[in-house]
């Protein structure tokens, strides 16, 4: 294990973390709120201690990073990062228990959401934006950002490796060869449509700092409002444009550098983005529907349909209206999308739509099977044959996300809540949505689960933000054995 190269990485992490924080303390001074102020400005000085700390002790460090260590590098990442971001909320004594803090800080970060504070219009400015904030870098992934800025984090294989872990979806590939460019085009394609929405937002008539705030949790597909009614008090418009901009960053960010090189065909031929609008159009259609005879008039029925579907499947969690009283089977149709989810490749979370369609042709392969066992049958994604490894990978990742949210059940049932509060809660968690069901619904906060819950929901969070395997690899013995495995780990 190259312990080294891996505490460079977190150094690095927690002084961007730190330099972060600034625009957060800025707010804080400017409200004249001195003791969050106090917190922020304390908070940074100890993540720059602790990040300065581990460079001096790390900084010559071999760049070779091998697949195992860019597992543990990413999850461990993450969870520090959480860690950091936690500390002003609680030193600041706005979240009074640390679990709280801790949680809203995994939930900003995993762009899940989802909140233990029932008044957010109390928080100070600079609490708010940092909430906010925290989706838009854990949106596209804070180790993706590195790779972007940072050329020594480019050499000896490592980016690869760290992209694998941090990036949604069954495979990851390269737009272009060099994995640091690749690493750049994400982040510029992903920063110009979260500038593009804010621009649309503030024409509309947004405050400033509401719409900075909502362009940055559209973007990361977070749902952290700030308002008490998340987006419900504004304009039509203005949920038009983030139902239009949600759906955006569900869509696979490949898609958007195809269309900048003009191959349109190609685009045409994604079987992921016809699934994902497919999706979209038939559950906003079954919702309206159902909706519309406790509605005052197609359009504000049409409109809150389609924001949902949009905010739902794309794991944001911004709502316009209580979805918790609407019919059974918007319910039922809310909780499939919550599963599901976005593209692979996108800031949506999920179980994503690619993987989806790798498991409904697995299924067809295997019947097919069944009924010619002497037939060869491969399974083709986009025309083109899908590697049997990736496939594998896909019904393995199904395995343990059933068991993951099974397990997280039973925990959370010891609470003693209903039964549809707590798995609509991890499934929530899991898909990094933000609201559930019940008493986890889109007007409720998880304040009211035990400290238990609220830890399996942190890991809930986390596990699914990095789509299992680096969570996972955690707790595996071999993980922590020199030496490589079974003469598999080799640096790319």
């Amino acid at each position: 294990m190259n312990y080294r190269m891996m505490g460079r990485i977190i150094s690095a992490i927690l002084a961007l973390e730190a330099v972060f924080m600034l625009p957060s303390l800025i707010f804080c001074i400017v409200d004249g709120v001195g003791r969050t102020a106090t917190a922020f400005a304390f908070s940074m000085l100890i993540i720059l201690v602790v990040a300065g700390l581990l460079f001096l002790i790390c900084r010559k460090a071999s760049n070779k990073l091998y697949a195992r260590e860019g597992m543990v590098c990413t999850a461990l990442s993450w969870f520090i990062l959480s860690l950091g971001g936690s500390l002003p909320l609680w030193i600041s004594g706005e979240y009074p228990l640390f679990i709280d803090a801790l949680f809203e800080s995994v939930s900003g970060f995993t762009t899940t959401g989802a909140t233990v504070c029932n008044d957010v219009e109390a928080l100070s400015r600079g609490v708010l934006y940092w909430r906010s904030f925290s989706h838009l870098l854990g949106g596209m992934g804070v180790l993706v950002f590195l790779m972007a800025i940072l050329p020594t984090l480019s050499g000896g294989g490592s980016t690869l490796h760290l992209l694998r872990a941090e990036s949604s979806g069954p495979s990851v590939g390269k737009l272009v060869p060099k994995m640091r460019k690749t690493a750049g085009i994400l982040y510029i394609i992903y920063l110009a449509l979260a500038v593009l929405d804010f621009i649309f937002l503030i024409c509309g008539g947004m405050p400033v700092f509401d719409a900075v705030c909502t362009a940055m949790g559209t973007a990361g597909t977070g749902g952290f409002g700030i308002k008490n009614d998340s987006l419900a008090s504004y304009s039509p418009y203005i949920q038009n444009v983030c139902t239009v901009f949600m759906f955006i960053f569900g869509v696979n960010f490949s898609i958007y550098y195809l269309a900048l090189l003009g191959q349109f065909k190609q685009i045409l031929k994604n079987t992921e983005l016809k699934f994902y609008i497919l999706l979209f159009l038939c559950s906003t259609g079954v919702i309206f529907a159902f909706i519309l005879p406790s509605y005052d008039g197609v359009s504000h029925a049409l409109r809150d349909a389609f924001f949902q579907v949009s905010s739902i499947i794309t794991s944001t969690g911004f709502a316009t209206a209580d979805f918790d009283k609407w019919p059974e089977v918007c319910k039922a149709v809310i909780l499939m999308l919550m599963m599901i989810g976005a593209c692979a490749g996108s800031t949506g979370g999920g179980f994503k739509c690619a993987r989806v369609i790798l498991i409904f042709k697995s299924v067809k392969r295997a019947v097919r099977r069944t009924l010619h066992p002497q037939k060869v049958e491969i399974i083709r994604r986009d025309g083109e044959t899908a590697d049997e490894s990736v496939v594998n990978t896909t019904n393995v990742y199904l395995g343990a996300y059933v068991g993951i949210i099974i397990i997280s059940t039973l925990l959370v049932a010891i609470d003693g809540k209903t039964l549809i509060t707590d798995i609509s809660a991890v499934i929530s968690c899991v898909n990094n949505i933000g609201p559930g069901f019940d008493a986890a619904g889109p007007t409720q906060s998880f304040a009211s689960f035990s400290v238990l819950s609220k830890i399996v929901f942190i890991i809930d969070m986390l596990v699914g933000r990095l789509e299992i395997f680096p969570i996972l690899v955690l707790f595996s013995k071999s993980t922590w054995q020199n030496g490589s495995i079974k003469g598999k780990n080799h640096a790319v």
